[in-house]
This record gives structure tokens, sequence and C-alpha cells, in this order.
């Protein structure tokens, strides 16, 4: 059997005549974390949305578990196993920290009720308040469960959107520059998180990232967009001297450079 849990094939989008994403393929296997680095303007969210059903491709095949979901709905894609955070959460003014955890579990708790119509309502609810209360705690948003939500900084927002994404019991997980705007101290948790999900819960993940450090400390393997196209495909620590990626960061003239001088050596 497959351990692939998403394939992409043949992805393209583009808007008027900018071609965003041109002919993207990817596989990404169960219990990866894998770190999508590029440029400003490579084609980075783009992918993401059009992976995550956020966005329709113009043309390509997205397959999760084996199953092609380029035409369902973003809900229908959560509820086989996808959930994704952005960039810049947006967060509601008149709900709660809780009450927002809550409400991004609803969702998952209507599929419990199909799953087992026995269970009564307050027994799920219970079930569904106990988990927020877990993931309040791991991510360090107990002493703000009661402000609004939309009060927060930008990093408790962050961790929020995170929050709200593993309320959906996910098998795999869409990240969006999670640690952009963060303070150091709280960057260092987030890598703990993701690594413990990982692991424990067995949660597969793509990284959005432009934090080498961070993609270094996190990731498995890391895939590299330029102009549209996937330029590498390697392990972080290949990254520094992979020819593609310091041409699509610096430009070909470093790139002629660098060679000039690794064959003066």
């Amino acid at each position: 059997m497959s351990s692939v849990l998403l394939e992409i094939s043949s992805l393209a989008k583009s808007f008027g005549g900018n071609q965003v994403l041109s002919k993207v393929n990817m596989k990404i296997e169960a219990g990866e974390i894998v770190g999508l680095l590029g440029p400003n303007g490579s084609g980075k969210s783009t992918l993401l949305n059009a992976a995550s059903g956020f966005m329709a491709a113009d043309a390509g095949r997205v397959c999760f578990g084996g199953i092609d979901i380029q035409t369902l709905p973003a809900e229908q894609i959560v509820s086989r196993g996808m959930a994704r955070t952005f960039q810049l959460p947006s967060m509601p003014s008149k709900m709660s920290v809780l009450e927002v955890l809550m409400t991004a579990g609803s969702s998952q708790a209507c599929v419990w009720r199909s799953l087992w119509p026995g269970k009564r309502d307050r027994q799920l609810d219970e079930e569904l308040l106990a988990k927020a209360r877990e993931l309040l705690s791991a991510l360090m948003l107990e002493p703000v469960k009661d402000l609004a939500a939309s009060s927060l900084s930008g990093s408790q927002k962050k961790l929020l959107s995170i929050a709200c994404a593993l309320m959906k019991n996910p098998k795999f997980l869409m990240l969006d520059e999670p640690t952009a705007g963060v303070h150091p101290n709280l960057r260092r948790d987030i890598v703990k998180i993701l690594r413990q999900i990982n692991v424990e819960r067995g949660i597969t993940q793509l990284i959005v990232e432009h934090d080498m450090f961070f993609v270094r400390e996190v990731c498995t393997r890391c895939v590299v967009l330029d102009r549209g196209e996937i330029v590498a495909d390697c392990r972080p620590d290949d990254l520094i001297h992979h020819p593609r990626v310091i041409e699509a960061y610096l430009g070909q003239a470093r790139v002629s450079v660098q060679t000039d001088r690794e064959k003066s050596v």
C-alpha cells in the first residue's frame, strides 16, 4: 500500500497573463514534515490555496489519500483530514478565544455525530470542550481564553489558528508562515509543538516558511519554488549548496561567482 498522502500532478494556475504555477508535481508521504520555500511571488501560497480547495487551479490534479479532491469544496477536503492556516489569520471580534476553538471543532463534531448517532450531543460537546482546553494549554493560550479573539497579538493569533486547525483532527496540516513576526521565544515553542504533533499524533505537515533556521530544525525535506516551478527537492542541509536555490534567492551572478570559486579551490 502506498504511503503517499498528498500527490500533486501538473498543477497550473495563472492570474491574467501571470503564470503563478506551471505544471507543479509533488508527492508528500505520510509522516513527513516538508518545508515549502521560495522567493516572494514564487507561488507558495497559491500552491497551498489550490491544494486545499480555497482556489481553483487552471489545470492539474490533487490527490489526497489516493482520492482526487480537485473538484471538492474546501469543507469536504477538511472533513477528509486536511487542514490549513493562513499567513495573516483574521479573528472574529465578538467571539472569545475558547468560542473560536469550539466553533472550529463543531464541523468535526458533526462528523462524529454521523459516525456515532447513538452518542448524546451533550457527551460530544463535553469531549469537544475537553479537546479545546487541552489545546489552549498546549499552545499557551489558556490565560487569554476569555478574551476576544481579535484582541490577541499577531503571535497569539498564529497559535490560535494552529489550534483551530488541530481541533479538526487532521491527518495533514498546511501552515503558511507560522513564525513570521513571532517573538524568538515563542518561535521555539512553535518548533516544539510542530515536532510533537508529528511524532505523537502522526500529523504530516507542509510548511511555507522563510526562516531557514526554523526549516532546518523542523523539516525532514524541502521543496523550493521559483517563478511557479519546483527547482529543488532536497534535505534542509543541502539547501545552501544547491545551485538552483542560490539562483532563486540571489540571482544568476551569485551562482556563477560561487561556481568559479569552487573550481579554483
